[in-house]
């Protein structure tokens, strides 16, 4: 009796193993896959265009504080008027 209960139980596994997944379980994995991909795909562009921006203001901020220390080192270097 053990050895019969032995081989059905063995069958069983067998045959639940070979029925691995559907063609509709196959391609929603397939899909979720895809869109995992893309999603990530959109993530890397945004992240570059953020990046791209942030070089961007960064170079604007260091152009816009170099003018400012001109005018202020001009000013600076002007004679002042009036006392002597």
């Amino acid at each position: 009796m053990k050895k019969l209960l032995s081989l059905i139980a063995v069958a069983a596994m067998f045959a639940f193993v070979a029925c691995g997944p559907s063609a509709e379980e196959k391609a929603a994995q397939e899909k979720a896959i895809q869109d995992s991909l893309a999603q990530v795909e959109a993530q890397r562009v945004q992240d570059s265009i953020a990046a791209e921006q942030a070089k961007q203001d960064s170079i604007a901020a260091a152009e816009q504080q170099r003018i400012q220390d001109s005018i202020a080192a001009a000013e600076a270097a002007k004679p002042k008027k009036g006392k002597k």
